[in-house]
């Protein structure tokens, strides 16, 4: 409930009787407002010192000096905080409100002049006098033509203003009264500034008032004018259709016409800045302003917008001219290379050769590097290490699976939600021109309907083109020549020859039993003692302890298993410990066989299976390594024909054919009658069937194991072999040299047979320590492989058990 306190009827009449203006009077400091006489206004007191003064005032006369401050931040002016020039007020109305402010409704009655402040405390009380006004007897002719411009000004300002009632025309009409016509407009106008109006009030001449109120009003009317015409414009652009966008479209053409700017002005300029200081090539710079010129004209709620802002956004976090400061230190990177990996001595040599050439010439566009080697061996690894010898920024982008040529080149914007491929994406997440960028499992790509990702990569990896590499969703030029590019593959075969035409390629081998230990001992032991919460005193192994679990728990050309069966053995000691066990645990042999279970692999299951006729050891490559083969013949009556099982592909049928050939026109050098093959039933079996297998480099398996079966002949258990045949008996190179001898090793076979012509192979890649370990026989015919691998025959004779008639349902050389 508010207070209200009223004047008596007699004393609020009309406003026209004189007012008795005292020579002092409390001065009531006004924020924003300028008061003028003849006019009523609504006052709202909130300050201590106001409310004071006007309930004194109430009490009193009622008459109080109202003048507008200069600065309306200052809480307590002073004389020089107030206009000279104000207003003698009669207070109407008082409210009070519960909070303590007052609600005023106050008439101005005449203007004053501020003499002098006689007092602050505890509100402003000051001398004051009347400010008379003068017109000139000579001014009256031009007073009456200013008075006729001001009414004809005011009435168009009311047309064109919405804040302005139409009313004040005909109130504005009846008043003949010029000073009193220039106080009611000039009271009116609530869009002209403070300063002007004050300015108004303060002219005493009443010539010289109208004068400036008309510039006043001629001037609103200019912009009231310009308004309706941006209105206009901005209607004609937007149409019916996109109403909605009106308010924001005329706000942009406001600014535009006054020269001042929004958040949106603020954010382009901010764009403008960006693209400026990323250093961008004059021909990037040119397209992105361009499309900032666009953006910048555009609705902020339009759908084009955003992918426009996106794509500009993409074009500044783009390393244009951002380079990570290189170091080539040899001897550094050396170190740790040596540090990270054991062995790949070959990989080392020609990482370490390319960067003393890029030392040499910095602006030497090298080769792209390929490493291709069995999972686990350290391709991706190595990579990592190049980076951090180099202090180069590392990027990695898997393309296993891969099948859309968008993923590496980007959408084109007209998609939605299209955004740049795995290239671009790679150099923002580096912010770095020159990064170590590894293209992960290459041999993986696909293709399908959407393009083929291999062929985008051509350009990617063409030290000749790369240089203008374009992305689809940029669509312009990128430099990625200083980028280091590094692929890595399981097996080259899958990859178009085309883009392992622009690649250099290093392979890694997979790693001998020593070198298995080693890694284990210097790197797989500690990281996954760490990593499960242990320390070096809670737990150790033994070498006898990791060898055995290199022998009998992994068999494979990498170390991953092996860490994971470290990891096991840390699983089992960390409960332990967890359980409440704090004895320090070493692990020895006995203890792997406890905690891991029974060895998966033996080494005895050579021996077993090849102990009877028509079973022959032969070596094989996968793209996970080595592999031991067993190539298993059988002889059955027959009408002589070959059956070949065991899920093998073309180019290992036509070796088992060949074989067979070969050795029909060889029978007699073996004992076996030349016509066995008219009443006999040949198969050869490679077993695990399920697996796909290919290749010509059991040829010299097939060719013992057959001769084994008809001869009676076992193969011998503790040695291996691989190698092409041809029909004339001559054996043939074959890949993959180094995984094979390490297969038949970890399978417990120390004797191996290859043909002669990968002697080089076996002196370039096996270690001198591998080569102590292994027998290597290297020959030039298949009757040197029968020499070497068959048995003696028994006391039977061999040409009595090849022409024995074959009685079903006998099936020799089959192991179950």
């Amino acid at each position: 409930m508010s207070d209200e306190h009223e004047l008596p009827d007699e004393e609020v009449s009309g406003g026209e009787r004189p007012i008795s203006i005292p020579p002092e009077l409390p001065v009531l400091p006004l924020r924003d407002t300028v008061l003028f006489p003849n006019s009523f206004m609504p006052l709202a007191v909130a300050r201590q010192s106001s409310v004071r003064l006007i309930e004194e005032a109430i009490a009193d006369s009622r008459v109080v000096g109202v003048f507008t401050q200069l600065e309306p931040g200052t809480e307590e002016p002073t004389q020089e905080d107030l206009y000279p020039v104000g207003t003698a007020t009669h207070i109407h109305k008082m409210f009070k409100l519960p909070d303590g402010t007052l609600r005023l409704i106050v008439q101005g009655q005449a203007r004053l002049h501020l003499d002098e402040v006689i007092e602050t405390k505890p509100y402003i009380r000051a001398r004051v006098r009347h400010a008379e006004e003068g017109i000139r007897e000579e001014d009256r002719l031009e007073i009456d033509a200013l008075q006729r411009n001001i009414k004809n000004n005011f009435q168009q300002v009311v047309s064109l203003s919405p804040l302005l009632s139409d009313d004040l025309q005909a109130l504005a009409g009846s008043i003949s009264d010029s000073s009193k016509l220039t106080d009611f407009i000039a009271s009116s106008l609530t869009t002209i500034p403070t300063a002007t109006k004050q300015e108004v009030l303060g002219t005493l001449d009443v010539r010289e008032r109208m004068e400036h109120l008309n510039r006043t009003l001629i001037k609103e009317l200019e912009v009231l004018e310009l308004g309706s015409k941006i209105q206009s414009e901005v209607q004609s652009e937007v149409g019916k259709s996109q109403r909605e966008y009106l308010l924001r479209e005329q706000l942009k053409a406001i600014q535009k016409e006054l020269g001042e700017g929004g958040d949106q002005t603020r954010e382009m300029e901010e764009l403008r800045e960006k693209i400026e200081a990323v250093g961008m090539p004059e021909l990037v710079e040119k397209e992105a302003l361009r499309e900032l010129d666009r953006l910048s004209r555009m609705p902020v709620a339009a759908a084009e917008y955003t992918v426009s802002r996106t794509y500009l956004d993409w074009l500044v976090v783009l390393p244009w001219n951002v380079r990570t400061d290189e170091v080539i230190d040899l001897g550094h990177t050396k170190e740790v290379l040596d540090a990270d990996h054991t062995d790949l001595a070959k990989a080392k040599d020609r990482i370490l050769e390319y960067l003393a050439v890029r030392k040499l010439n910095p602006n030497h566009k090298g080769p792209i590097l390929c490493f291709v080697g069995p999972p686990g061996v350290g391709k991706t690894s190595l990579a990592k290490s190049i980076a951090r010898s180099l202090d180069r920024k590392f990027v990695r982008v898997s393309l296993g699976g891969m099948r859309d040529e968008a993923e590496i080149r980007g959408h084109r914007r007209t998609y939605i939600g299209a955004l740049p491929g795995q290239i671009m994406q790679g150099l923002r997440r580096a912010e770095s021109k020159n990064p170590v960028f590894i293209l992960d499992e290459i041999d993986k790509l696909g293709s399908d309907f959407r393009g083929d990702p291999s062929s985008a990569l051509l350009e990617v990896l063409d030290p000749e083109q790369n240089n203008t590499f374009r992305d689809h969703y940029l669509d312009v030029p990128f430099d990625l020549s200083e980028v280091l590019f590094i692929t890595t593959a399981n097996v080259l075969d899958p990859v178009a020859p085309a883009l392992r035409d622009r690649m250099e390629v290093l392979e890694l081998p997979g790693y001998t039993e020593e070198e298995k230990l080693l890694i284990a001992t210097e790197h797989l032991v500690d990281r996954q003692v760490e990593n499960h919460g242990l320390t070096p005193e809670q737990l150790s192994f033994t070498d006898d302890a990791l060898r055995a679990v290199i022998r009998g728990y992994t068999r494979e050309a990498g170390v991953r298993n092996l860490e994971r069966e470290i990891g096991a053995l840390c699983r089992k000691v960390a409960r332990r410990h967890a359980e409440g066990t704090v004895d320090p645990v070493e692990i020895v042999p006995d203890v792997v066989t406890e905690m891991l279970g029974a060895p998966r692999f033996e080494d005895e299951e050579v021996a077993e299976r090849t102990k009877n006729p028509g079973v022959a050891l032969g070596l094989a490559w996968t793209p996970a390594g080595g592999e031991v083969l067993f190539v298993e013949a059988s002889r059955m009556p027959g009408s002589g024909s070959l059956t070949l099982t065991g899920h093998l592909g073309d180019v290992m049928k036509e070796s088992a054919r060949a074989a067979l050939s070969w050795f029909r026109g060889q029978t007699d050098a073996y004992g076996v009658a030349s016509d066995f093959y008219q009443s006999s039933e040949i198969h050869l079996h490679v077993p695990s069937g399920a697996i796909p297998k290919d290749g010509p480099s059991a040829g010299v398996t097939m060719v013992t194991a057959l001769v084994s079966e008809l001869t009676g002949r076992p193969v011998r258990g503790d040695v291996a072999m691989t190698g092409e045949i041809t029909l004339s008996g001559y054996v043939l190179p074959v890949g993959g040299i180094k995984e094979k001898v390490l297969a038949a090793r970890r399978h417990g076979v120390f004797e191996v047979i290859m043909p002669r012509q990968n002697e080089k192979n076996v002196n370039e890649d096996l270690s001198p320590d591998l080569r102590r370990d292994m027998t290597i026989h290297f020959i030039s015919r298949i009757e040197e492989v029968l020499t070497l691998a068959l048995q003696p025959a028994s006391s039977s004779s061999a040409t009595e058990v090849a022409n024995a008639p074959v009685e079903e349902p006998e099936v020799r050389g089959t192991v179950q």
